[in-house]
């Protein structure tokens, strides 16, 4: 078991924990992911390490509540353990000097984008990165993002913060502005269909890390396939990272609404 240290509420129905496990800590990288159970027949939810600790040997995990897994998920408390912790899963993300990296995170996306970010930043780019949200109180991790960007663009639905509009306005002032090489995106598949559409149109080099349904997280049980450049590829064993504009949003939207 893996027990909780430090526990923060983002918002209503965004929980970021801070959990141990050494192990883990010790190998992740940017774009890994995680597997946890809550209970001995819970149900397994796949999870992007937002951040790691090597010398508290503790990762963190930042959770919104959608339905009853992750509800029980975010009802423990500091002190409490989760049953199983399972990781680092999938593919690390790929980080070099591309230049100028445009880093646009939605919602809860800011979390896992937040390791590249940093990652990105390490490696010597320019990262400029744009957080959107439905309004103020849903954007998080502002303030860790800031210490590894060179530039934060804030967008929020209702303009009750930064600039009023979606996340591919801010994007797209970015690129008509200067020379973006590479644009990474996280966050509902939705807003990550539209930036591709948009980054495509300007010849924009895209990623996307995708947020699929999940069972094992062995690449054995087929839930997470999606189509990528006419073949079928699985997220958790592939991915979650993939060329944006090869990816079949459409589809990866319709097979989402299968348990609605």
């Amino acid at each position: 078991m893996n027990k909780i240290v430090e526990k923060e509420h983002f918002s209503a129905n965004v929980i970021k924990l801070v959990v141990e496990a050494p192990l883990i800590a010790r190998s992740r990288k940017a774009g890994h992911f995680v597997i946890v159970k809550v209970g001995e027949k819970g149900e397994r939810v796949p999870l992007t390490i937002a951040e790691a600790d090597v010398e508290k040997g503790t990762i963190t995990l930042v959770i919104q509540t959608v339905g009853v897994s992750t509800n029980k998920l975010c009802a423990l408390e500091v002190g409490d353990s989760i049953t199983d912790l399972v990781g680092p899963l999938g593919r690390a993300t790929h980080i070099e000097n591309f230049g100028t990296v445009v880093c646009a995170g939605g919602g809860v996306g800011v979390a896992p984008m937040l390791p590249i970010i940093e990652a990105m930043k390490k490696a010597g780019n320019r990262v400029v990165s744009v957080l959107a949200a439905r309004s103020k109180d849903l954007i998080i991790l502002e303030e860790q993002v800031r210490k590894h960007s060179d530039e934060v663009i804030i967008m929020t639905d209702d303009g009750s913060y930064g600039q009023k509009g979606l996340v591919t306005d801010g994007v797209e002032a970015v690129i008509n502005r200067e020379k973006v090489d590479l644009c990474v995106t996280i966050g509902p598949a939705i807003m990550m269909k539209f930036v591709s559409l948009l980054t495509k149109k300007y010849n924009v080099p895209t990623m996307a890390s995708l947020n699929t349904i999940m069972v094992d997280g062995t690449g054995m049980c087929g839930a997470c396939r999606i189509t990528v450049d006419g073949k079928v590829r699985f997220v958790c064993v592939d991915g979650p990272e993939f060329d944006a504009h090869k990816v079949d949003f459409d589809e990866m939207l319709l097979r989402q609404r299968a348990y609605k």
